[in-house]
């Protein structure tokens, strides 16, 4: 998705996860409609089913750079932390090139190191749904690259969908299809004003 900032992506993202309840009407996500669940299984089923990369990053600082990407196994009682999550967890870190990092916490990183940990976060259960918004806005030519292809690697390995938010024109060629958010606002009313 594409648009001037402040025009709704992050919003749109936000209904898309359920994070934000749509004020009319509903969302419906896999065929699932997101209105059915009560709020502790909503964050579960979003948990299970949906990689979240937001801009802000949303790492905890208390947690190490592993139990941050770990985190979501924590939060959800159906996803078991078992000795495969933790080397997937590692492995995610080394793709990115925070492999000597794991146990260093947030407040001794990079924007553009927190930026990867909240990839890993993302993609740590292997989500059918990634939603990204701005995913790589911190991150130099070569590591922006890098997590872009990582990104559709794993959508084509998993079959999973990708939605994401960017300004960045080099990241939109590479998708097959453009979402401009203006197509999906109302048309101004000339007699509003």
């Amino acid at each position: 998705m594409v648009g001037p900032s402040g025009c709704g992506k992050t919003t749109l993202i936000n209904l898309i996860a359920g994070i934000l309840p749509p004020h009319r009407g509903s969302i419906q996500v896999g065929g699932t409609d997101l209105g059915q669940y009560p709020p502790r299984d909503l964050l579960d089923y979003r948990i299970a089913t949906m990689g979240l990369i937001f801009q802000e990053f949303k790492l905890l600082e208390y947690l190490s750079v592993l139990e941050n990407i770990l985190l979501p196994y924590r939060l959800n009682s159906v996803l078991k932390l078992e000795a495969d999550a933790r080397s997937r967890g590692a492995d995610l870190a080394r793709q990115v090139g925070l492999g000597d990092k794991l146990g260093r916490y947030p407040k001794n990183l990079s924007q553009g190191e927190r930026q990867r940990v909240a990839l890993c976060r993302a993609l740590i259960t292997r989500p059918a749904l990634l939603l990204c918004d701005e995913p790589t806005a911190n991150l130099d030519p070569v590591n922006r690259d890098r997590i872009v292809e990582l990104l559709f690697e794993y959508c084509r390995k998993e079959s999973a969908s990708l939605v994401m938010v960017t300004h960045d024109t080099e990241i939109m060629r590479k998708f097959d299809r453009q979402l401009p958010i203006r197509d999906f606002l109302p048309e101004p009313n000339p007699l509003a004003l």
